[in-house]
């Protein structure tokens, strides 16, 4: 598979251009990770970046943020610094009951602090892969991952001022956003309205409490069901916002008066963010800065609907190297691959991760989602093979 336009992110040129705002780093002690047995202080410091492809991993730590709420911190298993863009994510590659299941996850950790990655992963009714992690995984096991990905991040996606607005386990690249903002510079604006049903529900609380409590320009607000023990939030940081119910142009006025003149990050359930952009929208807010990442089940129902709205019996040919794989009109790039069973990473097989990336070399295609893909990456011909169709001949390079 060809890799992304996109890939090429320098840490230290990053670093740099957020220097440029804020010549001022934050003084921070370093999180408290336990190392790898045979991993030493020299080891870690003189590794070497993993900024893109395979790359095993070692389970250090492993806590409850919430009640059905995991988080994991791993480090190389041979010695990495890890580095990528602030709200991307890896693909992990698993074997479930002698099945190769790939499922992706945002890295909720910042590349500010590179000796170690953390992953958090909510337990989902009958999901296999987060409850097989959050049952099965523990320190001293190893994991093999893939990626980064992802161009909802803050450098593919720049910004002066920053407003966040998740639910659910859509705060992960938020958290990570604002980690290393507060990481890098001093003096970043960030207003932050996360939606959750109860305080017990609340991801990350003392972590964003301590970010809030640090900067004047941290404005931290929540949305609850109710306001029911909002004590225990405001005992963190005393200046956290709250509104009640769901979020509507009212509290968002009311939390963050200036939010028309901020770029707009929004993730969560498919249902919350639609909600967040038709409320942007009837507010006259600049489309332009609204930028969105998908988490939940719902967009893979989705796409299959529109993939089976106008089936089609007609029949074409689907070349990959030395393979023909004839497939009818309604079948998708994903189905032929699968089943030559060749190598192809379909961690959310919904057109919302972008780990299905391959490249249409001739033919065309009918796509329902581009999610993850890029202006010029759609221009040179790539396209999502779980959410895509041929309409003709195809010659397809993986």
């Amino acid at each position: 598979m060809s890799s992304s336009p996109s890939v090429g992110f320098s840490f230290s040129q990053a670093l740099s251009a957020q220097a440029a705002k804020s010549p001022t780093p934050v003084s921070e002690a370093p999180p408290k990770v336990e190392p790898v047995a045979h991993t030493t202080s020299e080891a870690l410091l003189a590794a070497d970046n993993w900024q893109r492809g395979e790359v095993q991993l070692h389970c250090v730590e492993k806590w409850n943020e919430t009640h059905n709420v995991v988080s994991f911190r791993f480090q190389g298993l041979t010695p990495v610094k890890f580095n990528f863009k602030p709200g991307q994510f890896i693909t992990f590659k698993l074997d479930i009951n002698g099945e190769k299941i790939y499922r992706s996850y945002t890295i909720s950790s910042s590349p500010s602090r590179p000796f170690s990655l953390v992953v958090t992963v909510k337990r989902i009714t009958d999901g296999l892969v987060s409850n097989y992690l959050a049952d099965t995984l523990n320190v001293g096991d190893d994991v093999t991952v893939t990626g980064p990905d992802g161009i909802f991040n803050l450098i593919d996606i720049a910004a002066d001022k920053y407003l966040f607005l998740s639910a659910g386990c859509g705060v992960t690249p938020m958290h990570s956003m604002s980690r290393w903002l507060c990481d890098t510079t001093t003096d970043s604006d960030i207003a932050f309205v996360h939606s959750a049903k109860t305080v017990n529900d609340v991801m990350f609380a003392d972590s964003m409490a301590s970010m809030a409590s640090r900067s004047q320009k941290f404005n931290l607000n929540y949305m609850l069901k109710s306001d029911d023990n909002s004590q225990m939030l405001t005992d963190k940081h005393a200046d956290t916002g709250f509104g009640i119910g769901r979020l509507n142009l009212e509290s968002l006025t009311r939390l963050v008066p200036d939010y028309q003149q901020r770029t707009v990050f929004v993730c969560g359930p498919e249902s919350y963010m639609a909600d967040v952009k038709l409320l942007l929208q009837a507010a006259d807010f600049d489309m332009s800065q609204f930028n969105q990442e998908s988490f939940g089940d719902s967009s893979a129902m989705g796409v299959k609907a529109a993939l089976e709205s106008n089936p089609s019996t007609e029949q074409f040919m689907l070349s990959i190297g030395d393979k023909d794989i004839p497939l009818t009109g309604d079948q998708t790039l994903l189905d032929g691959i699968e089943s030559e069973k060749l190598p192809m990473i379909a961690a959310c097989r919904s057109g919302v991760c972008g780990a299905c990336k391959c490249q249409v070399v001739s033919g065309t295609t009918q796509s329902t989602s581009t999610m993850n893909l890029t202006a010029d990456e759609i221009a040179a011909g790539f396209v999502l093979a779980c959410s895509t169709k041929i309409t003709s001949d195809v010659e397809l390079k993986m």
